[in-house]
């Protein structure tokens, strides 16, 4: 059966420049000194070197310049908890006010950052959830049950069925942002489409678009019958949409990932991706540091409050969500430039 076109859904997100490229190598470290009232924030990337945390980087940099305040942006080159905990015993050692984390396995990194919370430095985490008992202050980019379930209704509409089989391919196995999506999206299949069939276990891939792509040409060779997949973290997508390339199988088996629309693009034109869907990494990284300022300095923000060059915020509890996804397509991938 030929797939559906998806429609656009959601609002365009607001563009703030253009990704820088990192390479690999070792740890990486970039700091701003901005900083009129000495405070230090160190913001932790479950990596660096792929466009998403790029992107997030430039978002945190342009905070730090603008809010005046010193940043550190620094992680590990693989998406590997070990290596986050030692980058934060050295941000520890550094003295840091905030350490803002996206942790890779939320349980490995609860004794380093309890350590850091006995020597008064305040926690954070963003893009995915940590230990809640450890965290001060926690910035997400969208409600969880609503983006999960949202996926899983653009791979129906996509697949133009509501029967089939389905496979997930994903990031990090023990990324928690990744596996809530996948729960909501796994809870919308249950709840709204009972005639869809769920394939093995989910394939994790360590956040490496190369290893997407062969578990994918893996799976589309074991499961001839496959009618879609949902690709959870940024890369996932891409190594997943080569794969349906080279088979040539743009036609038979749909695919909605996590995805940049930059990435995204050349997938999204020729049909080997039919939607990617996300929110500005760019903003994720500013509203980050716009928080763990308010922390250091005690202040709230507050349900609806307008932050600069965000916009208004969701606060629930000690949690502040960036606003709702918007989804890409080849109609509007072009429009972005992140």
């Amino acid at each position: 059966m030929r797939k559906k076109i998806v429609p656009i859904l959601g609002t365009a997100l607001l563009s703030l420049g253009l990704l820088a490229g990192c390479g690999a190598g070792k740890d990486k470290e970039a700091t701003a000194t901005n900083s009129e009232d000495g405070i230090k924030i160190a913001v932790v990337p479950k990596l660096v070197g792929i466009p998403y945390f790029n992107a997030s980087e430039e978002g945190v940099k342009k905070a730090g310049k603008d809010l005046g305040v010193d940043v550190i942006y620094t992680g590990p080159t693989q998406a590997d908890a070990a290596q986050q905990v030692k980058v934060i015993e050295d941000l520890i050692a550094k003295k840091v006010d905030v350490i803002a984390v996206a942790p890779n396995d939320p349980a490995a990194l609860t004794p380093v950052l309890k350590k850091a919370k006995a020597q008064g430095i305040k926690i954070l985490d963003w893009d995915t959830k940590a230990d809640e008992s450890v965290v001060d202050l926690s910035v997400q980019q969208i409600d969880n049950e609503e983006y999960g379930r949202h996926m899983a209704d653009l791979l129906v509409k996509a697949m133009g069925k509501e029967k089939g089989n389905v496979a997930v391919v994903t990031g990090g196995l023990s990324a928690n942002n990744l596996n809530t999506w996948i729960d909501w999206s796994m809870k919308q299949i249950k709840d709204k489409y009972p005639n869809i069939k769920i394939i093995g276990e989910k394939i994790g891939t360590d956040e490496k678009q190369q290893v997407a792509y062969q578990k994918t040409l893996d799976l589309l060779k074991a499961n001839p019958d496959l009618d879609g997949i949902l690709a959870y973290s940024t890369v996932a997508p891409l190594g997943s949409a080569q794969a349906i390339q080279e088979k040539k199988l743009q036609d038979k088996v749909s695919l909605i990932g996590v995805a940049l629309p930059t990435d995204s693009k050349p997938f999204l034109e020729d049909g080997s991706l039919d939607t990617a869907t996300l929110w500005n990494p760019i903003n994720l990284g500013y509203l980050t540091v716009a928080a763990a300022k308010a922390l250091a300095e005690g202040k709230t923000i507050k349900d609806g409050q307008d932050i600069p060059n965000i916009g208004k915020v969701e606060v629930d509890g000690k949690t502040i969500i960036l606003g709702p996804p918007s989804d890409f397509t080849k109609e509007n991938a072009g429009d972005f430039n992140f």
